[in-house]
This record gives C-alpha cells, sequence and structure tokens, in this order.
C-alpha cells in the first residue's frame, strides 16, 4: 500500500494500520471514539476549521433533543456524564397558541425526558475526548474533492492553502453528512439506489434572549412549540437562559420566507402570528435577517457499503428531517450497532459492512418517514382538541395496559430496544385502533365507561 505524507508532521502514514474517518462531525467524533476504544488508530479529516479555535466557523448551532438511544450510544464509550453537564432535560412540551395561551404534554412516563444540547457544544465536547484518546487525529481545514474507491485513495484539498495531496485509505468510514463526498463517489457505482427529497419548508435560527438576571424568559426545562397549521417555530433552553428557536416556514407563498422582504414585515408577521414571543426576541430582525434559511432534505440510499473497504454511516447513509428529534440519535446508534458487530465478528469487515447495513437500512428508512409524519402533527395536530384528548386516551390506556400499549413517541424516544422499523410498525396499528376508539369518546371520562373498556379490551385482545 501506498504511503503518503500526513496532513501535519509530513511523517509517513501506514494506511493498513490505520482506519479513516470522514468528518469530524457529531457522528465521526463519537465513531472514532469508539474504534480507538477497540485499539484502532483513527485519522479523521474535516473540511471545516477546527470549532474550539477562536473565530471558528462552527457551523449550524440549531439545539438538537438527545434521547434514550443517543444516551445508550453515549454510554458505550463511557462519556455519557460528560455530555450530561452540557444538557438540559426538557420533561415535555409546552404549545403556545396565537392568544399566548399555553398547554402542556408530558413526553413520557415521570422521570422520562428528552435533552437539549447545542450542536456545537456537543460538537467541541465529543473532539476534546476523541483527541484525549491514543492514536486519534484530527485533520481540520481538508476538504474532500474525490474518493477513488478502486485506488482506495482521498483527493483532499486544504482550504487555507489550496494544496491539494491524495491520501491513501485501507479502510474508510464516511460520516461527512447529507451531502457526503464518500456517498457521491458510492453513486457512480452499479447497481446503487439513490433518493433526495426536499420538503418545501426551510428553517431559520432565531433567539430567545436571557432575561435581565440571566435566566429562562419560558419554562427552562421544557420544548415550546407554536403551532400554526401550515408552519410552526420550536424552542429550545440553552445553558446560558436564552433558548434557540427554529422557524419552520414555506419558501414561497403568502406567508413565507420570500414575503418577508423588511424588517417591518418580519415585526408585524410576529406580531400577528406570535405575539407572545415577539417582546423576547430584542434580536429578531437582526436574526431573521443575518441568518441563512436552510433546507429540509430526506436523503435514502442503499448499499451503505463498498466491498470490505468503506462504510457510511449517520447522515451520509441516512439524512432525516428533524422533526422526530432522531437525526443525532440516529446516527449515534449507528455507531453502537457498529461496535456490537465488531465485538461479535472481530476484523471480519466485510460480514461487519453486510450485516450492518441490513440492520440499520429499515431502521433508518422508518425513522424518515417518522420524522415527516411528525412535521404534521406538531405544525397542527398538537393544537387541536380531539388530538390533544386522544392523547390523554392513549396515556390511560398504557397506565391500565402498561404491558400491552406504549405511545409510538415513547417507543422512538425512551425504548432503545425498539427497533424503529418496529415501532413505526406498532405505531401504525395504534392509530387504527385509537381512530376506532375516538368514535365513541368526546371526553376523557367516557374512556371509564363499560361501553369504551369493552372495547379496549377487544381491541388489545386482537392486536397481542
Amino acid at each position: 500500500m501506498l504511503s503518503v505524507a500526513s496532513a501535519d508532521t509530513g511523517a509517513p502514514t501506514h494506511p493498513d494500520h490505520v482506519l479513516t474517518v470522514t468528518g469530524a462531525g457529531l457522528v465521526g467524533s463519537l465513531l472514532a471514539l469508539y474504534l480507538a476504544r477497540r485499539g484502532h488508530a483513527v485519522d479523521i479529516y474535516e473540511r471545516r476549521p477546527d470549532p474550539r479555535r477562536a473565530g471558528a466557523d462552527a457551523g449550524r448551532s440549531i439545539n438538537l433533543a438527545l434521547s434514550d438511544r443517543g444516551w445508550r450510544a453515549l454510554e458505550g464509550v463511557g462519556i455519557a456524564e460528560a455530555v450530561r453537564e452540557v444538557a438540559i432535560p426538557m420533561h415535555g412540551r409546552v404549545m403556545h397558541d396565537v392568544h399566548g395561551q399555553l398547554s402542556y404534554q408530558p413526553y413520557g412516563l415521570p422521570g422520562q425526558s428528552i435533552y437539549s444540547v447545542s450542536r456545537a457544544g456537543l460538537n467541541r465536547r465529543l473532539l476534546e475526548l476523541a483527541e484525549a484518546q491514543p492514536g486519534v487525529r484530527v485533520f481540520f481545514g481538508q476538504q474532500c474533492l474525490d474518493v477513488n474507491l478502486r485506488q482506495r485513495e482521498l483527493h483532499l484539498r486544504d482550504i487555507e492553502t489550496g494544496r491539494e495531496q491524495h491520501v491513501a485509505f485501507r479502510r474508510l468510514f464516511g460520516t461527512d453528512g447529507a451531502f457526503s463526498a464518500v456517498r457521491s463517489a458510492m453513486q457512480k457505482t452499479d447497481r446503487f439506489d439513490y433518493s433526495q427529497r426536499y420538503l418545501e419548508y426551510g428553517y431559520k435560527e432565531l433567539t430567545i434572549a436571557p432575561t435581565p438576571e440571566g435566566g429562562w424568559a419560558l419554562e427552562k426545562n421544557a420544548l415550546h412549540i407554536w403551532p400554526r397549521g401550515r408552519y410552526m417555530m420550536i424552542a429550545l433552553p440553552n445553558l446560558d437562559g436564552s433558548f434557540t428557536c427554529t422557524l419552520f416556514f414555506p419558501f414561497e407563498g403568502e406567508e413565507s420566507f420570500a414575503a418577508l422582504k423588511t424588517p417591518a414585515d418580519v415585526t408585524a408577521f410576529f406580531q400577528r402570528v406570535f405575539p407572545d414571543v415577539l417582546p423576547l426576541m430584542p434580536e429578531l430582525t437582526d436574526d431573521f435577517f443575518h441568518n441563512p434559511t436552510s433546507s429540509l432534505v430526506t436523503v435514502k440510499c442503499f448499499p451503505w457499503s463498498f466491498d470490505d473497504d468503506v462504510v457510511l454511516l449517520g447522515d451520509a447513509a441516512h439524512a432525516i428531517t428533524p422533526f422526530y428529534g432522531q437525526g443525532m440519535n440516529a446516527g449515534f446508534e449507528d455507531c453502537r450497532v457498529l461496535n456490537e458487530l465488531m465485538e461479535r465478528h472481530g476484523e471480519n469487515w466485510e460480514l461487519v459492512f453486510r450485516e450492518f447495513q441490513q440492520l440499520r437500512k429499515p431502521n433508518a428508512d422508518a425513522i424518515a418517514d417518522l420524522a415527516v409524519y411528525n412535521f404534521v402533527e406538531m405544525r397542527d395536530r398538537v393544537a387541536d382538541p380531539r388530538f390533544l384528548l386522544q392523547k390523554k386516551i392513549e396515556g390511560k390506556i398504557s397506565t391500565q395496559f402498561p404491558g400491552q400499549w406504549t405511545s409510538l413517541y415513547s417507543q422512538v424516544t425512551f425504548s432503545p430496544d425498539v427497533p424503529y422499523a418496529d415501532a413505526w410498525t406498532n405505531g401504525q396499528r395504534q392509530d387504527a385502533i385509537m381512530a376506532r376508539l375516538m368514535q365513541h369518546i368526546d371526553s376523557e371520562a367516557d374512556y371509564d365507561t363499560p361501553e369504551v373498556q369493552e372495547l379496549v379490551a377487544q381491541e388489545l385482545a386482537r392486536a397481542n
């Protein structure tokens, strides 16, 4: 195997003994930790500058929701407590109607929460932990221009100097995101299936400022939602007392990003549609016109591996929309599952990669579909009194029959042993059951009537 110059020292690299990772984002950093803990030397090539360096662009700052699948993956390398230091628990949703009235939905059973984490803050923490491992090296500012799969070679360009180099690899892990250069090379191979689908919605990040005392202007331990039918805004808490808001909004139309052309347009729109939060956003118009409008894409592809040389993980294999809060969690779960297969099969990489894609592909497709499904629920149905009543009835069923009924949300979010695909199948069956039951329910009290109790028992007996 060809030896090449290292990106920082000029010392020879011996690819046969080094695992190569493209992308030092959340999934790439966690994967490097897993690989290093197994005794492997790991070289990571990242297009962006080091996010820990003063003045570096940290990229997207959208907050993320870390749930049980993600925590389980972090526990697998013993770093859950280190990450918990930069996470805020959210015990439920707070919905804000157009008049500022609030309603609350707990996420799960008492003690179950999802956690708000800053993408940039978590990435910095994972990078610090990864680089502390012997044998892990991260080369920042290295744009991957191409991947020669047959010759096992990366074509890289240094962002600062423009210098190009070819770096040999023996085994390559593509964690370089939704627009992966590694996947792009695999798309040129025979019988590679690929699709991408954009929503007609984009998103823009805004900020709710801390109170003058440095506290939180809204309930700290909750995810806040302003559902408005065709669009919505959400807010997740930060450690400094602020909230990161994300406006999910059509690109075009009467109410859209295209229609809000001036600061006066933006202020008038928020005054009409989000009046309770407008006073909490002193930098609204600056944020609106300074922050980018980003798109929402679902990427599906197969296969995820090329011989025993290359494998895709995270968004490179399965980019999804953020509406179930599972993009990061699914990528972290990829790392955990791959590690379990390495534990089982050792360095039989062809078998590891083949089983990995067979296990993960159906689940990645399921969570992609669930994310789009949940968008409709979050922007519209959470404001519907019938939907809220249905959720309360589902909670009653779950309490009365704990071994027989677990909500779809809890299966996805708090049940890491339940594959996404199984959760989606179970959820569709539960939706059909609830559609039949809700024909007989107009209030919570109706649940306790003999007629409804008999129907519940019949439905569960049929389902089980």
